[in-house]
Protein backbone atom coordinates (compact mmCIF):
# COMPACT_ATOMS: atom_id res chain seq x y z
CA UNK A 1 0.00 0.00 0.00
CA UNK A 2 1.25 3.47 -0.88
CA UNK A 3 2.03 5.92 1.90
CA UNK A 4 0.57 8.88 0.00
CA UNK A 5 -3.13 8.16 -0.53
CA UNK A 6 -5.32 10.70 -2.30
CA UNK A 7 -9.03 10.95 -1.55
CA UNK A 8 -10.71 10.71 -4.94
CA UNK A 9 -11.96 14.05 -6.31
CA UNK A 10 -11.56 16.28 -9.34
CA UNK A 11 -8.82 18.18 -7.54
CA UNK A 12 -6.88 15.02 -6.68
CA UNK A 13 -6.69 13.66 -10.24
CA UNK A 14 -3.47 15.53 -11.00
CA UNK A 15 -1.79 13.97 -7.98
CA UNK A 16 -2.52 10.33 -8.75
CA UNK A 17 0.23 7.98 -9.88
CA UNK A 18 1.12 8.36 -13.54
CA UNK A 19 0.34 4.68 -14.15
CA UNK A 20 -3.34 5.36 -13.40
CA UNK A 21 -5.40 6.52 -16.36
CA UNK A 22 -7.53 9.57 -15.49
CA UNK A 23 -9.94 11.73 -17.49
CA UNK A 24 -8.13 13.96 -19.96
CA UNK A 25 -11.32 15.82 -20.83
CA UNK A 26 -12.71 18.88 -19.04
CA UNK A 27 -15.41 17.41 -16.81
CA UNK A 28 -16.89 20.86 -16.23
CA UNK A 29 -17.76 20.96 -19.94
CA UNK A 30 -19.88 17.77 -19.81
CA UNK A 31 -23.62 18.28 -20.12
CA UNK A 32 -26.22 15.62 -19.28
CA UNK A 33 -27.79 13.35 -21.89
CA UNK A 34 -28.48 10.08 -20.05
CA UNK A 35 -30.29 9.19 -16.84
CA UNK A 36 -29.29 5.77 -15.56
CA UNK A 37 -31.57 4.12 -12.99
CA UNK A 38 -30.04 1.44 -10.79
CA UNK A 39 -26.54 2.79 -10.75
CA UNK A 40 -24.47 -0.02 -9.30
CA UNK A 41 -21.11 -1.58 -9.96
CA UNK A 42 -22.02 -3.17 -13.28
CA UNK A 43 -23.13 0.05 -14.90
CA UNK A 44 -20.00 1.88 -13.81
CA UNK A 45 -17.73 -0.90 -15.09
CA UNK A 46 -19.60 -1.33 -18.36
CA UNK A 47 -21.89 1.29 -19.94
CA UNK A 48 -20.31 4.25 -18.14
CA UNK A 49 -16.85 2.97 -19.13
CA UNK A 50 -17.75 2.96 -22.82
CA UNK A 51 -18.96 6.56 -22.55
CA UNK A 52 -15.83 7.56 -20.62
CA UNK A 53 -13.68 6.10 -23.39
CA UNK A 54 -15.57 8.18 -25.95
CA UNK A 55 -14.95 11.30 -23.88
CA UNK A 56 -11.27 10.43 -23.71
CA UNK A 57 -11.36 10.74 -27.50
CA UNK A 58 -12.97 14.19 -27.26
CA UNK A 59 -16.42 12.88 -28.20
CA UNK A 60 -19.87 12.61 -26.55
CA UNK A 61 -19.41 15.52 -24.13
CA UNK A 62 -23.16 16.20 -24.30
CA UNK A 63 -24.02 12.69 -23.10
CA UNK A 64 -23.07 12.91 -19.41
CA UNK A 65 -24.70 10.42 -17.07
CA UNK A 66 -27.03 11.41 -14.22
CA UNK A 67 -27.41 8.52 -11.80
CA UNK A 68 -30.71 7.62 -10.17
CA UNK A 69 -32.29 5.10 -7.84
CA UNK A 70 -35.74 4.34 -6.52
CA UNK A 71 -34.82 2.37 -3.39
CA UNK A 72 -34.09 3.96 -0.03
CA UNK A 73 -30.65 2.32 0.00
CA UNK A 74 -29.69 4.15 -3.21
CA UNK A 75 -29.36 7.39 -1.24
CA UNK A 76 -26.24 6.08 0.50
CA UNK A 77 -24.66 5.38 -2.89
CA UNK A 78 -25.58 8.86 -4.06
CA UNK A 79 -23.85 10.42 -1.08
CA UNK A 80 -20.72 8.30 -1.52
CA UNK A 81 -20.37 9.25 -5.16
CA UNK A 82 -21.27 12.91 -4.66
CA UNK A 83 -18.49 13.23 -2.06
CA UNK A 84 -15.94 12.21 -4.71
CA UNK A 85 -17.35 14.30 -7.58
CA UNK A 86 -19.04 11.20 -9.06
CA UNK A 87 -15.69 9.72 -10.07
CA UNK A 88 -15.13 5.95 -9.99
CA UNK A 89 -11.94 3.93 -9.75
CA UNK A 90 -12.12 0.83 -11.94
CA UNK A 91 -9.65 -1.94 -11.10
CA UNK A 92 -9.08 -4.54 -13.80
CA UNK A 93 -8.32 -7.97 -12.37
CA UNK A 94 -6.20 -9.65 -15.02
CA UNK A 95 -4.27 -12.81 -14.03
CA UNK A 96 -1.18 -11.20 -15.60
CA UNK A 97 -1.46 -8.04 -13.49
CA UNK A 98 -3.85 -5.49 -12.03
CA UNK A 99 -4.40 -1.98 -13.34
CA UNK A 100 -6.55 0.98 -12.40
CA UNK A 101 -8.26 3.85 -14.16
CA UNK A 102 -10.52 6.65 -12.97
CA UNK A 103 -13.63 7.33 -15.05
CA UNK A 104 -15.61 10.54 -15.13
CA UNK A 105 -18.60 10.21 -17.47
CA UNK A 106 -21.03 10.47 -14.56
CA UNK A 107 -21.75 14.05 -13.49
CA UNK A 108 -24.63 13.86 -11.03
CA UNK A 109 -27.06 11.71 -9.07
CA UNK A 110 -30.71 12.58 -8.52
CA UNK A 111 -31.83 12.80 -4.87
CA UNK A 112 -33.70 9.65 -3.88
CA UNK A 113 -37.24 10.57 -2.87
CA UNK A 114 -40.30 8.54 -1.98
CA UNK A 115 -42.44 10.14 -4.70
CA UNK A 116 -39.56 10.25 -7.22
CA UNK A 117 -40.32 13.92 -7.97
CA UNK A 118 -36.68 14.85 -8.59
CA UNK A 119 -36.19 11.84 -10.86
CA UNK A 120 -39.31 12.69 -12.86
CA UNK A 121 -38.14 16.29 -13.29
CA UNK A 122 -34.68 15.16 -14.42
CA UNK A 123 -36.09 12.75 -17.01
CA UNK A 124 -38.47 15.45 -18.27
CA UNK A 125 -35.50 17.72 -19.04
CA UNK A 126 -35.23 18.05 -22.85
CA UNK A 127 -31.47 17.42 -22.58
CA UNK A 128 -32.15 13.83 -21.51
CA UNK A 129 -32.42 11.65 -24.59
CA UNK A 130 -31.79 8.21 -23.09
CA UNK A 131 -33.11 6.70 -19.87
CA UNK A 132 -31.20 3.49 -19.16
CA UNK A 133 -31.75 0.87 -16.48
CA UNK A 134 -29.99 -1.90 -14.61
CA UNK A 135 -32.67 -3.02 -12.17
CA UNK A 136 -31.95 -6.80 -12.20
CA UNK A 137 -33.60 -9.54 -14.22
CA UNK A 138 -36.49 -9.80 -11.76
CA UNK A 139 -37.25 -6.09 -11.70
CA UNK A 140 -39.54 -5.76 -14.73
CA UNK A 141 -42.84 -7.03 -13.25
CA UNK A 142 -43.25 -9.96 -15.62
CA UNK A 143 -44.49 -13.48 -15.04
CA UNK A 144 -41.40 -15.76 -14.96
CA UNK A 145 -43.07 -18.43 -17.12
CA UNK A 146 -45.31 -16.55 -19.57
CA UNK A 147 -43.26 -13.32 -19.57
CA UNK A 148 -46.56 -11.42 -19.48
CA UNK A 149 -46.88 -8.13 -17.60
CA UNK A 150 -47.88 -8.58 -13.95
CA UNK A 151 -50.59 -5.94 -13.60
CA UNK A 152 -51.69 -7.38 -10.25
CA UNK A 153 -48.39 -6.63 -8.52
CA UNK A 154 -48.93 -4.12 -5.66
CA UNK A 155 -46.25 -1.80 -7.07
CA UNK A 156 -47.97 -1.66 -10.45
CA UNK A 157 -51.38 -1.17 -8.83
CA UNK A 158 -49.98 1.71 -6.78
CA UNK A 159 -48.36 3.45 -9.73
CA UNK A 160 -51.51 3.08 -11.83
CA UNK A 161 -53.63 4.55 -9.05
CA UNK A 162 -51.14 7.31 -8.19
CA UNK A 163 -49.33 8.20 -11.44
CA UNK A 164 -48.27 11.58 -10.05
CA UNK A 165 -46.28 9.98 -7.20
CA UNK A 166 -45.02 6.60 -8.45
CA UNK A 167 -42.88 4.30 -6.37
CA UNK A 168 -41.18 2.46 -9.27
CA UNK A 169 -38.72 3.47 -11.97
CA UNK A 170 -41.31 2.62 -14.61
CA UNK A 171 -43.98 4.81 -13.04
CA UNK A 172 -41.47 7.64 -12.86
CA UNK A 173 -40.54 7.18 -16.53
CA UNK A 174 -44.22 7.34 -17.51
CA UNK A 175 -44.73 10.51 -15.45
CA UNK A 176 -41.76 12.15 -17.14
CA UNK A 177 -42.97 11.09 -20.58
CA UNK A 178 -46.38 12.59 -19.83
CA UNK A 179 -44.69 15.93 -19.09
CA UNK A 180 -42.62 15.67 -22.27
CA UNK A 181 -45.64 14.87 -24.40
CA UNK A 182 -47.70 17.70 -22.98
CA UNK A 183 -44.84 20.16 -23.46
CA UNK A 184 -44.08 18.87 -26.99
CA UNK A 185 -40.54 18.03 -25.91
CA UNK A 186 -40.48 14.63 -27.57
CA UNK A 187 -39.78 11.13 -26.35
CA UNK A 188 -36.60 9.55 -25.01
CA UNK A 189 -35.15 6.11 -25.65
CA UNK A 190 -35.68 3.53 -22.92
CA UNK A 191 -32.58 1.34 -22.76
CA UNK A 192 -32.56 -1.80 -20.64
CA UNK A 193 -29.07 -3.05 -19.77
CA UNK A 194 -30.24 -6.10 -17.81
CA UNK A 195 -29.65 -9.76 -18.62
CA UNK A 196 -32.97 -10.48 -20.25
CA UNK A 197 -33.60 -12.00 -23.65
CA UNK A 198 -35.26 -9.21 -25.62
CA UNK A 199 -34.67 -6.71 -22.81
CA UNK A 200 -35.82 -3.77 -24.92
CA UNK A 201 -39.09 -5.48 -25.81
CA UNK A 202 -39.63 -6.36 -22.14
CA UNK A 203 -39.03 -2.75 -21.08
CA UNK A 204 -41.50 -1.57 -23.73
CA UNK A 205 -44.08 -4.07 -22.47
CA UNK A 206 -43.72 -2.98 -18.85
CA UNK A 207 -43.83 0.73 -19.62
CA UNK A 208 -46.70 0.64 -22.11
CA UNK A 209 -48.76 -1.84 -20.06
CA UNK A 210 -48.38 0.19 -16.87
CA UNK A 211 -49.27 3.42 -18.67
CA UNK A 212 -52.34 1.78 -20.17
CA UNK A 213 -53.67 1.05 -16.68
CA UNK A 214 -54.16 4.77 -16.02
CA UNK A 215 -53.87 6.64 -19.34
CA UNK A 216 -54.45 4.66 -22.55
CA UNK A 217 -53.74 7.65 -24.80
CA UNK A 218 -50.36 8.18 -23.15
CA UNK A 219 -49.64 4.47 -23.51
CA UNK A 220 -50.28 4.73 -27.25
CA UNK A 221 -48.00 7.78 -27.49
CA UNK A 222 -45.19 6.01 -25.64
CA UNK A 223 -45.56 2.93 -27.81
CA UNK A 224 -45.41 5.03 -30.99
CA UNK A 225 -42.80 7.62 -30.04
CA UNK A 226 -40.29 5.91 -27.72
CA UNK A 227 -37.74 3.34 -28.85
CA UNK A 228 -36.51 0.42 -26.77
CA UNK A 229 -33.41 -1.15 -28.29
CA UNK A 230 -32.49 -4.69 -27.34
CA UNK A 231 -28.95 -5.12 -26.05
CA UNK A 232 -26.54 -7.70 -24.70
CA UNK A 233 -24.18 -6.64 -21.91
CA UNK A 234 -21.26 -8.69 -20.66
CA UNK A 235 -18.60 -8.12 -18.01
CA UNK A 236 -18.08 -9.96 -14.73
CA UNK A 237 -18.20 -7.36 -11.96
CA UNK A 238 -18.00 -8.57 -8.33
CA UNK A 239 -19.61 -6.73 -5.44
CA UNK A 240 -17.52 -4.22 -3.51
CA UNK A 241 -16.58 -5.13 0.05
CA UNK A 242 -13.76 -4.53 2.54
CA UNK A 243 -11.23 -6.30 0.32
CA UNK A 244 -11.95 -4.01 -2.62
CA UNK A 245 -11.86 -0.91 -0.40
CA UNK A 246 -8.37 -1.92 0.69
CA UNK A 247 -7.30 -2.90 -2.80
CA UNK A 248 -7.99 0.55 -4.22
CA UNK A 249 -5.67 2.05 -1.59
CA UNK A 250 -2.81 0.02 -3.05
CA UNK A 251 -3.07 2.33 -6.04
CA UNK A 252 -2.85 5.40 -3.81
CA UNK A 253 -6.57 6.18 -3.97
CA UNK A 254 -9.18 6.52 -1.24
CA UNK A 255 -12.41 5.63 -3.05
CA UNK A 256 -15.61 4.93 -1.11
CA UNK A 257 -17.14 3.00 -4.03
CA UNK A 258 -14.45 1.38 -6.21
CA UNK A 259 -15.33 -1.27 -8.76
CA UNK A 260 -13.34 -4.38 -9.70
CA UNK A 261 -13.94 -6.15 -12.99
CA UNK A 262 -12.53 -8.79 -15.30
CA UNK A 263 -10.41 -8.02 -18.34
CA UNK A 264 -13.29 -8.54 -20.77
CA UNK A 265 -16.25 -6.49 -21.96
CA UNK A 266 -18.85 -6.86 -24.66
CA UNK A 267 -21.84 -4.68 -25.54
CA UNK A 268 -24.07 -5.49 -28.50
CA UNK A 269 -26.85 -3.00 -29.19
CA UNK A 270 -29.78 -2.70 -31.56
CA UNK A 271 -29.45 0.68 -33.29
CA UNK A 272 -32.88 2.10 -32.48
CA UNK A 273 -32.63 5.44 -30.67
CA UNK A 274 -35.42 7.97 -31.22
CA UNK A 275 -33.48 10.96 -29.87
CA UNK A 276 -29.90 10.18 -30.86
CA UNK A 277 -27.13 8.25 -29.13
CA UNK A 278 -23.40 8.31 -28.41
CA UNK A 279 -21.12 6.58 -30.91
CA UNK A 280 -20.39 3.73 -28.51
CA UNK A 281 -19.05 1.66 -31.40
CA UNK A 282 -16.01 3.97 -31.48
CA UNK A 283 -15.22 2.63 -28.00
CA UNK A 284 -15.70 -1.03 -28.92
CA UNK A 285 -19.45 -1.65 -28.72
CA UNK A 286 -21.25 -3.40 -31.58
CA UNK A 287 -24.40 -2.09 -33.27
CA UNK A 288 -26.39 -4.77 -35.07
CA UNK A 289 -29.88 -5.63 -36.25
CA UNK A 290 -29.52 -9.16 -34.81
CA UNK A 291 -28.95 -8.82 -31.08
CA UNK A 292 -30.96 -11.95 -30.36
CA UNK A 293 -28.23 -14.45 -31.31
CA UNK A 294 -25.65 -12.61 -29.17
CA UNK A 295 -28.14 -12.45 -26.29
CA UNK A 296 -28.94 -16.13 -26.48
CA UNK A 297 -25.29 -17.19 -26.51
CA UNK A 298 -24.35 -15.02 -23.55
CA UNK A 299 -27.47 -15.56 -21.43
CA UNK A 300 -27.61 -19.31 -21.93
CA UNK A 301 -23.92 -20.12 -21.61
CA UNK A 302 -22.52 -17.44 -19.28
CA UNK A 303 -25.53 -16.57 -17.13
CA UNK A 304 -26.91 -20.08 -17.28
CA UNK A 305 -23.45 -21.46 -16.53
CA UNK A 306 -23.21 -19.21 -13.50
CA UNK A 307 -26.36 -20.82 -12.09
CA UNK A 308 -25.02 -24.32 -12.75
CA UNK A 309 -21.92 -23.79 -10.65
CA UNK A 310 -23.14 -21.32 -8.02
CA UNK A 311 -25.89 -23.56 -6.62
CA UNK A 312 -23.55 -26.55 -6.43
CA UNK A 313 -20.89 -24.37 -4.86
CA UNK A 314 -23.31 -23.08 -2.23
CA UNK A 315 -24.35 -26.58 -1.17
CA UNK A 316 -20.73 -27.75 -1.09
CA UNK A 317 -19.46 -24.69 0.83
CA UNK A 318 -17.34 -23.28 -2.01
CA UNK A 319 -17.24 -19.52 -1.49
CA UNK A 320 -16.10 -18.13 -4.85
CA UNK A 321 -16.85 -18.79 -8.53
CA UNK A 322 -13.18 -19.40 -9.39
CA UNK A 323 -13.13 -21.94 -6.56
CA UNK A 324 -16.08 -23.71 -8.16
CA UNK A 325 -14.19 -23.98 -11.43
CA UNK A 326 -11.16 -25.39 -9.59
CA UNK A 327 -13.34 -27.93 -7.75
CA UNK A 328 -12.72 -31.48 -9.05
CA UNK A 329 -16.40 -31.95 -9.90
CA UNK A 330 -18.14 -28.58 -10.30
CA UNK A 331 -15.83 -27.22 -12.99
CA UNK A 332 -16.16 -30.38 -15.08
CA UNK A 333 -19.93 -30.30 -14.55
CA UNK A 334 -20.06 -26.82 -16.10
CA UNK A 335 -17.89 -27.90 -19.02
CA UNK A 336 -20.00 -30.96 -19.81
CA UNK A 337 -23.43 -29.33 -19.49
CA UNK A 338 -22.40 -26.18 -21.36
CA UNK A 339 -20.53 -28.09 -24.06
CA UNK A 340 -22.90 -30.99 -24.69
CA UNK A 341 -26.34 -29.65 -23.72
CA UNK A 342 -26.53 -25.85 -23.72
CA UNK A 343 -24.32 -25.33 -26.79
CA UNK A 344 -26.72 -27.44 -28.85
CA UNK A 345 -29.41 -24.81 -28.27
CA UNK A 346 -27.27 -21.81 -29.23
CA UNK A 347 -26.52 -20.48 -32.71
CA UNK A 348 -23.13 -19.17 -33.77
CA UNK A 349 -22.62 -15.40 -34.06
CA UNK A 350 -20.11 -13.57 -36.25
CA UNK A 351 -16.65 -14.57 -35.08
CA UNK A 352 -17.79 -17.00 -32.37
CA UNK A 353 -19.14 -20.56 -32.29
CA UNK A 354 -20.96 -21.86 -29.21
CA UNK A 355 -18.10 -24.28 -28.52
CA UNK A 356 -15.51 -21.49 -28.64
CA UNK A 357 -17.69 -19.38 -26.38
CA UNK A 358 -17.90 -22.19 -23.82
CA UNK A 359 -14.08 -22.24 -23.71
CA UNK A 360 -14.00 -18.45 -23.32
CA UNK A 361 -16.43 -18.58 -20.40
CA UNK A 362 -14.44 -21.42 -18.85
CA UNK A 363 -11.37 -19.17 -18.78
CA UNK A 364 -13.30 -16.18 -17.48
CA UNK A 365 -15.00 -18.11 -14.68
CA UNK A 366 -11.64 -19.62 -13.73
CA UNK A 367 -9.87 -16.26 -13.35
CA UNK A 368 -8.54 -16.42 -9.75
CA UNK A 369 -8.24 -12.64 -9.58
CA UNK A 370 -12.03 -12.26 -9.78
CA UNK A 371 -13.28 -12.70 -6.24
CA UNK A 372 -16.92 -13.21 -7.18
CA UNK A 373 -18.98 -14.84 -4.47
CA UNK A 374 -21.20 -17.83 -5.03
CA UNK A 375 -23.86 -16.10 -2.95
CA UNK A 376 -23.99 -13.07 -5.29
CA UNK A 377 -24.29 -15.23 -8.38
CA UNK A 378 -26.91 -17.53 -6.85
CA UNK A 379 -29.11 -14.62 -5.74
CA UNK A 380 -32.68 -14.47 -7.09
CA UNK A 381 -32.72 -17.93 -8.58
CA UNK A 382 -36.46 -17.66 -9.17
CA UNK A 383 -35.70 -15.06 -11.85
CA UNK A 384 -32.36 -16.38 -13.05
CA UNK A 385 -33.25 -20.05 -13.35
CA UNK A 386 -36.44 -19.21 -15.24
CA UNK A 387 -34.59 -16.75 -17.47
CA UNK A 388 -31.25 -18.48 -18.02
CA UNK A 389 -31.78 -22.25 -17.67
CA UNK A 390 -35.39 -23.22 -18.29
CA UNK A 391 -35.68 -21.76 -21.83
CA UNK A 392 -32.70 -23.91 -22.86
CA UNK A 393 -34.28 -26.92 -21.19
CA UNK A 394 -37.53 -26.35 -23.07
CA UNK A 395 -35.75 -26.11 -26.40
CA UNK A 396 -33.73 -29.25 -25.73
CA UNK A 397 -36.82 -31.24 -24.77
CA UNK A 398 -38.64 -30.07 -27.90
CA UNK A 399 -35.76 -31.28 -30.07
CA UNK A 400 -35.15 -34.51 -28.17
CA UNK A 401 -31.64 -33.40 -27.20
CA UNK A 402 -29.87 -34.37 -23.95
CA UNK A 403 -31.16 -32.74 -20.74
CA UNK A 404 -29.64 -34.83 -17.94
CA UNK A 405 -27.26 -32.10 -16.79
CA UNK A 406 -29.92 -29.40 -17.03
CA UNK A 407 -32.33 -31.56 -15.01
CA UNK A 408 -29.56 -32.10 -12.46
CA UNK A 409 -29.15 -28.32 -12.18
CA UNK A 410 -32.76 -28.04 -11.06
CA UNK A 411 -32.28 -30.77 -8.48
CA UNK A 412 -29.21 -28.98 -7.12
CA UNK A 413 -31.16 -25.71 -6.98
CA UNK A 414 -33.93 -27.47 -5.05
CA UNK A 415 -31.32 -28.88 -2.68
CA UNK A 416 -29.84 -25.41 -2.14
CA UNK A 417 -33.23 -23.89 -1.42
CA UNK A 418 -33.75 -26.39 1.40
CA UNK A 419 -31.56 -23.96 3.32
CA UNK A 420 -28.62 -26.04 4.56
CA UNK A 421 -25.25 -26.99 3.13
CA UNK A 422 -23.93 -30.52 3.24
CA UNK A 423 -21.65 -29.53 6.12
CA UNK A 424 -24.76 -28.65 8.14
CA UNK A 425 -24.36 -24.86 8.03
CA UNK A 426 -27.35 -22.68 7.17
CA UNK A 427 -27.85 -20.95 3.83
CA UNK A 428 -29.29 -17.51 4.46
CA UNK A 429 -32.39 -16.54 2.45
CA UNK A 430 -31.22 -15.54 -1.01
CA UNK A 431 -34.32 -14.98 -3.13
CA UNK A 432 -37.31 -12.60 -3.09
CA UNK A 433 -39.59 -15.65 -2.79
CA UNK A 434 -37.28 -17.63 -0.51
CA UNK A 435 -40.03 -18.68 1.91
CA UNK A 436 -42.06 -20.45 -0.78
CA UNK A 437 -38.94 -21.97 -2.35
CA UNK A 438 -37.78 -23.20 1.03
CA UNK A 439 -41.15 -24.75 1.80
CA UNK A 440 -41.24 -26.56 -1.55
CA UNK A 441 -37.63 -27.71 -1.21
CA UNK A 442 -38.24 -29.22 2.20
CA UNK A 443 -41.32 -31.05 0.97
CA UNK A 444 -39.39 -32.27 -2.08
CA UNK A 445 -36.91 -34.07 0.14
CA UNK A 446 -39.41 -36.93 0.41
CA UNK A 447 -41.64 -36.07 -2.57
CA UNK A 448 -39.40 -34.64 -5.33
CA UNK A 449 -42.37 -33.86 -7.59
CA UNK A 450 -43.41 -31.17 -5.11
CA UNK A 451 -40.62 -28.92 -6.35
CA UNK A 452 -41.82 -29.11 -9.95
CA UNK A 453 -45.33 -28.34 -8.75
CA UNK A 454 -44.33 -24.69 -8.50
CA UNK A 455 -46.27 -23.81 -11.65
CA UNK A 456 -45.33 -20.14 -11.45
CA UNK A 457 -41.75 -21.25 -12.15
CA UNK A 458 -42.04 -24.41 -14.24
CA UNK A 459 -45.40 -24.14 -15.98
CA UNK A 460 -46.03 -27.26 -18.04
CA UNK A 461 -42.42 -28.43 -17.76
CA UNK A 462 -43.61 -30.42 -14.74
CA UNK A 463 -45.76 -32.48 -17.12
CA UNK A 464 -42.85 -33.53 -19.33
CA UNK A 465 -42.03 -37.10 -18.37
CA UNK A 466 -38.42 -36.97 -19.60
CA UNK A 467 -37.59 -33.96 -17.48
CA UNK A 468 -39.71 -34.99 -14.51
CA UNK A 469 -38.26 -38.48 -14.27
CA UNK A 470 -34.69 -37.23 -14.59
CA UNK A 471 -35.24 -34.53 -11.97
CA UNK A 472 -36.82 -36.96 -9.52
CA UNK A 473 -33.97 -39.42 -9.94
CA UNK A 474 -31.30 -36.75 -9.43
CA UNK A 475 -32.91 -35.19 -6.36
CA UNK A 476 -33.39 -38.59 -4.75
CA UNK A 477 -29.71 -39.37 -5.33
CA UNK A 478 -28.67 -36.01 -3.92
CA UNK A 479 -30.60 -36.56 -0.71
CA UNK A 480 -29.46 -40.18 -0.42
CA UNK A 481 -25.76 -39.76 -1.23
CA UNK A 482 -24.99 -36.06 -1.70
CA UNK A 483 -24.31 -33.58 -4.50
CA UNK A 484 -20.84 -35.02 -5.14
CA UNK A 485 -22.35 -38.43 -5.88
CA UNK A 486 -24.82 -36.89 -8.34
CA UNK A 487 -22.13 -34.86 -10.08
CA UNK A 488 -19.90 -37.93 -10.31
CA UNK A 489 -22.71 -40.03 -11.77
CA UNK A 490 -23.47 -37.36 -14.37
CA UNK A 491 -19.84 -36.94 -15.39
CA UNK A 492 -19.42 -40.70 -15.78
CA UNK A 493 -22.71 -41.12 -17.65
Amino acid sequence: MLDDIQTLSNAALKDLATAISVPVYDRSAITPGIVHIGLGNFHRAHQAWYLHRLMQQGDAMDWGIIGAGVRAGDEAQRKRLAAQDYLTTLIELDPTGRSAEVTGAMIGFVPVEEDNAALIAQMADPAIRIVALTVTEGGYYIDPVTKAFDSAHPDMAHDAAHPERPRTAFGAMIAALRIRRDASIGAFTGQSCDNLQGNGAILRQTLVSLARMSDPELADWIDAQCTFPDSMVDCIVPATGPKELELVKSFGIEDAAPVTHENYRQWVIEDRFCAGRPDWDKAGATFTDDVHAFEAMKIRILNGGHQLIADAGEVLSVEFIAGCMAHPLIGDYFRKVAGTEIALQVDAVPGMTPETYVSLIDRRFSNPEIVDTVRRVAFDGSSRQTGFILPTLRDALAKGDPVEGLALSQAIWARMCEGTRQDGSAIAPNDPIWDSLNTAAKAARTRPETWLGQRALYGDLADNAVFRDSFVRWLALIWDEGVEAALTAYLKG
